[in-house]
């Protein structure tokens, strides 16, 4: 068993590579169904000697296969929201301590301590749901906060909007996160102008709402909220990790998390930086499920490992994804 703490110790890049391989061998050896992905590309812990080297598991996968690493007991399974009819992703969890070091540590390093924010949360399709990983993230972010004022809000914008208008004049730290269609939703009945607030989407409008383009839906947000930019989070069902974007939907990653892009002809050869393509993710805290997953994101990284989401495969586009029957 590889031990996950020294990831959230990672500084470099020769720690991040040595540990990614490390990972690499590892799951291979003890990930069943990521095994056969690897067999049937035909590659092997002996061929692979650099990160760009080692096979992306196709994030299909997870709705397919429980992706499991580990043979302790599965504390908890996280599903994805989905639109109605659709298969859900699932993310079996054999240890939720990591999942919560990694998005405690993760938020820590870009925004500070989480004990310093009133933390609003605008969730309402993953509310209605006990078995999101976003929801048990911001849980747990309301319970540091250690403000009575933090909380979950439903339906019930109206008393949101008041609370989002006093604490901004009171000059509190508030960081509100919400779903787009949410936050679209309380621009278009309420106009505000605040100061002291951290607006945060998660992206997803989940079939409530023509899908945007990231421009667009930031500055309807930013006219609405009254705000300079506004902030992204860019996390899954699928992952244990979440990056930040602080402003013009440029995201960075926490030590432990890396993102490259692949050829959206030969998913199996990864880009030069600059160059747009397919997501692929190493997510290092996946320690116990698969770290290396190619996701249906399109985006382009850049030589200081930020990175921009700039859309998402159709469905007829995936190549190179065609082993899903194993």
């Amino acid at each position: 068993m590889v031990n996950a703490n020294p990831i959230f110790n990672i500084q470099t890049d020769e720690q991040f590579n040595a540990m990614a391989l490390k990972t690499f061998k590892y799951q291979f050896e003890n990930n069943r169904v990521y095994r056969s992905f690897c067999d049937l590309i035909y590659k092997h812990p002996s061929d692979v000697k650099t990160i760009e080297e080692i096979p992306f598991l196709p994030i299909q996968f997870f709705k397919t296969h429980n992706i499991l690493s580990s043979k302790e007991p599965i504390q908890t399974t996280f599903t994805s929201s989905g639109t109605t009819g659709s298969t859900t992703s699932k993310h079996v969890v054999t240890d939720l301590k990591i999942y919560e070091e990694s998005f405690q540590k993760g938020f820590n390093h870009f925004y500070g301590n989480m004990e310093d924010y009133v933390v609003l949360a605008l969730l309402p399709s993953y509310l209605e749901r006990d078995d999101s990983s976003l929801v048990y993230m911001v849980d747990a972010f309301i319970k540091q906060s250690n403000h009575p004022e933090s909380g979950f809000y439903l339906n019930n914008i109206s008393e949101l909007k008041d609370t989002l208008i006093r604490l901004d004049s009171e000059g509190k730290r508030v960081l509100l996160i919400g779903v787009s269609f949410a936050l679209l939703d309380m621009v278009e009945s309420f106009q505000f102008n605040l100061k002291h607030t951290i607006i945060m989407e998660t992206g997803g409008m989940k079939g409530r709402r023509k899908e945007l383009i990231r421009e667009e839906l930031h500055n309807q947000l930013k006219q609405g909220f009254g705000v300079e930019t506004i902030h992204s989070e860019y996390g899954m069902t699928e992952l244990l990790s979440q990056g930040y974007s602080q402003g013009h939907g440029v995201f960075k990653t926490p030590h432990w998390m890396r993102i490259l892009t692949r050829d959206t002809e030969d998913a199996l050869t990864i880009l030069p930086k600059g160059k747009a393509g397919g997501i692929n993710v190493i997510d290092l805290a996946n320690i116990n499920s698969c770290s290396f997953i190619a996701t249906q994101d399109l985006g382009k990284v850049y030589e200081d490992y930020t990175f921009e989401i700039i859309g998402r495969f159709d469905n007829s586009d995936i190549r190179g994804c065609n082993l899903m029957v194993l």
